[in-house]
């Protein structure tokens, strides 16, 4: 099998060059080196101007100084970095006002534009421009004999919802899917509705981005979240930055970092890229640096494993560590491991049966810079080890995540102030989903829960993640699929499959603010429910209404809009699932409309379903909420043994073969998730181009480029079909030998489907096996 899909194909209104530059920028192709701070004067001109592009700069302004604070605003709908928690008023970021002033758009997509544009042409257009087009107003339903969209009830809407998942031979022919958008609140609903409907089948995001994390957290502490807090972060000795360039993905996290320089903690970043949050930077809201461009560093130290190295180097770690501790007992805490964990004696042997030599080659660093970071890690007493998607998408991911567990038990780094694993999660609400329920996995304790609580009988078998949802869909076991917010077919892997699949679907629904290419690419019937933002007003039968979240960090709180609805048209996400819940079960007992009429209610119920949710009401409504129990914090760890458990994982071979190279995708700094805002990268250097491939210098000479040539890129599946992109820049980039780097969702089209890590289920975006060739 061979696809094939070609770069810089669009049509749509902003397509500037065949290179792929679009959006607000255009102009050709460049790059330069960045050399500047991250942040400071660039992240207030590039705010400058997202604001000027909003068309309400003074009430967008005036919204973005009270975002993420309960006491008058909004949570940011952006990462999940937590909020500060020292009264700090200007928390917020680049990314996060982008992000709110994207939602926050004065252009509309309503009956007109439809009628003036089918969906064939839209097909055409490029991804900024469908979302560009402004917020949607007004429920959607696709007419095939004109192939256009046009205007529906919401009662019609709902009733053809209802009809066709009633009409179904199982519940299992339906999908559920969640982004991290949803709240708290609608998460809960959505989930009941599935499985009240009766499947289990909630794909969700965290399937591609950190299933591997909570799996690997989950069999070592017994718990799939992290330990740490914001405390502890501004209290860590040590701080290793693994996969992740904060500076783009979390880029609150970058004060913490420079913080942390300023204490004197050891902050080392671990990454195939040297990424601009390794650098320095300039915290907006410090304004004696702005005034002075004062740039604080937020590095100490920058290791480059190539990709699927990153196993081997923290094995290298411990067994730097486990040698200091023959002839020193103190380097290790010989206490804590007596007394809290399981299979330290086999660890210490495989550390010590595994040669420098094969650390060496399988991380591609030389042992000096492996025992470099082991010193860091001997010298300090309080280590955080974070990590996001460069460690999870990887085959060996789960493998990964343990070792970063190994690495931190051997110092007792679980259940102490100032360490433990911090997996940095992306959307704002990811962790919230799984927390309240999207979860194709369920344990029997949150079904017995929700089953008492809710007077339901949830199904009890295992329901269907992405990967094998797409399968289902391809293959016609699956009929329906119901996207909650997100942009599914770009987020997803092997996007010509993908797409095909979700073709074949008899019914897709999909709610979301704003057009996306996952509302072009529908089955044989569609609809587009438009919903509130995060921004907005929430006005219920009871009064306003506010929703919940939970960040990263397992803080629970409260996120109300300020903003009159971009339409009189739109319902709550809540509104929306609770309609779609009575039309499809009209016998139901549950209290559907009265959930709806008051958000508290559905607090109440959560209050008895989930765990840890006790006071739901009453907590939440505390400065910054509550932080949900995290056991292994306390040092009780749920495993089979009721210790902390090391993981043997064998040494992974990370070399793709002769003359092939390994592939991550990334984001762009002008992105977030599958949005674009233009087709720029400030934090690389590049302007108006992103169909692109980052290559070393030695890689380049070997292939005969220099920057700017075209190239193809090909990926090789394991059941050895091949995917290629064509016309594709060639541009040098600081990268060890055997790595390429290119931008998603473009390149997600390499991804096999059927190339998923047998750990996680989680599509190999960061470690595909390609070839590029000068382009044909």
């Amino acid at each position: 099998m061979t696809t094939e899909s070609d770069a810089g194909t669009g049509t749509g209104p902003g397509t500037k060059t065949p290179a792929g530059g679009y959006g607000p920028t255009g102009g050709e192709p460049s790059r330069e080196p960045y050399e500047h701070p991250t942040a400071g004067w660039g992240a207030a001109k590039s705010v400058g101007k997202v604001l000027a592009r909003a068309k309400e700069p003074v009430s967008s302004t005036r919204l973005m100084t009270v975002m993420n604070h309960e006491d008058g605003g909004f949570d940011c709908p952006g990462c999940a970095w937590p909020d500060d928690l020292h009264g700090l008023k200007l928390d917020l970021c680049e990314n996060g006002i982008k992000h709110a002033t994207w939602e926050m758009t004065p252009d509309r997509a309503g009956k007109e534009f439809f009628a003036a544009h089918t969906v064939s042409e839209l097909a055409t257009w490029p991804d900024y421009d469908l979302e560009a087009a402004g917020r949607l107003v007004g429920p959607l339903s696709y007419d095939p004999e004109t192939d256009h969209y046009v205007p529906v009830s919401w009662a019609d809407a709902f009733a053809l919802i209802g009809e066709t998942l009633r009409g179904l031979d199982s519940p299992n022919e339906a999908l559920f899917y969640t982004s991290g958008r949803l709240s708290n609140e609608a998460t809960f609903l959505y989930q009941l509705f599935a499985r009240e409907y009766g499947t289990n089948n909630l794909p969700d995001c965290s399937n591609m981005c950190h299933e591997a994390s909570g799996r690997a957290l989950t069999a070592a502490i017994g718990t799939g979240k992290g330990t740490v807090d914001l405390n502890d972060i501004d209290t860590a000795d040590a701080l290793f930055v693994m996969g992740v360039n904060a500076a783009s993905n979390a880029p609150r996290m970058i004060t913490a970092l420079a913080d942390a320089y300023r204490r004197g903690a050891q902050v080392v970043h671990v990454n195939p890229l040297i990424e601009a949050a390794a650098g320095r930077t300039i915290v907006p809201h410090e304004f004696g640096a702005m005034a002075t461009f004062k740039a604080t560093p937020t590095g100490t130290l920058n290791l480059q494993p190539r990709i699927g190295g990153d196993l081997a180097l923290l094995r290298g770690i411990a067994k730097h560590v486990l040698e200091a501790a023959e002839k020193d007992p103190k380097a290790i805490d010989e206490e804590f491991l007596h007394r809290f964990t399981e299979g330290f004696d086999a660890y210490r042997d495989l550390c010590a049966a595994t040669p420098w030599e094969d650390l060496e080659a399988a991380s591609g660093l030389p042992r000096s810079e492996i025992r470099a970071a082991g010193d860091v890690y001997l010298n300090s007493f309080r280590t955080i080890i974070s990590w996001c998607l460069g460690i999870t998408q990887q085959e060996h991911g789960v493998d990964t995540v343990r070792e970063i567990v190994n690495v931190l038990l051997l110092r007792g780094n679980i259940g102490r102030e100032g360490a433990g694993p911090c997996p940095i999660r992306g959307h704002s609400n990811v962790q919230g989903n799984r927390t309240c329920g999207v979860d194709h996995r369920p344990k029997q304790e949150f079904l017995d829960r929700l089953a008492d609580a809710c007077g339901i009988d949830p199904p009890r078998e295992p329901g269907l993640d992405t990967v094998h949802g797409i399968e289902a869909m391809a293959s016609g076991a699956a009929k329906v699929f119901v996207g909650m917010g997100g942009n599914f077919v770009r987020a997803a892997p092997d996007t010509d499959f993908t797409e095909q699949a979700l073709r074949n679907c008899e019914l897709t629904v999909q709610v979301s603010t704003k057009l996306n290419r996952s509302h072009i690419v529908h089955g044989r019937r569609a609809l587009i429910l438009p919903c509130l933002g995060r921004t907005e007003r929430d006005l219920q039968e009871a009064g306003e209404q506010a929703v919940s979240v939970e960040d990263s960090m397992s803080m629970v709180h409260l996120s109300r809009g300020m903003k009159r609805p971009a339409s009189p048209h739109l319902l709550s996400e809540p509104a929306i699932i609770a309609a779609m819940a009575r039309a499809t079960l009209p016998g139901s007992a549950t209290p559907w409309e009265s959930y709806v009429d008051d958000y508290d209610r559905i607090r109440d119920t959560m209050e008895h379903a989930l765990a840890g949710f006790d006071a739901f009401n009453r907590r939440v409504r505390g400065p910054h909420g509550f932080r949900l129990r995290q056991p292994a914090r306390e040092r009780i760890f749920q495993t089979p043994s009721g210790r902390a458990e090391f993981s043997l994982a064998a040494l992974p071979d990370p070399n793709p073969g002769e003359g092939l190279l390994t592939l991550a995708t990334v984001r762009s700094h002008d992105q977030w998730n599958t949005t674009i805002y233009s087709s720029d990268d400030r934090y690389r250097g590049v302007r108006n181009l992103r169909t692109l491939v980052f290559l070393s210098a030695d890689d380049m000479r070997e292939r005969g480029l220099t920057d700017m040539d075209l190239v193809d890129i090909t990926s090789i599946a394991r059941d050895g079909s091949r995917r290629s992109v064509h016309g594709y820049r060639a541009l040098t980039y600081d990268l060890p030998r055997g790595c390429a780097i290119g931008y998603m969702p473009e390149l997600n089209s390499l991804c096999p489907l059927g190339d998923y890590s047998p750990q996680s289920d989680q599509p190999l975006m960061k470690h595909l096996t390609v070839e590029v060739t000068p382009a044909r």
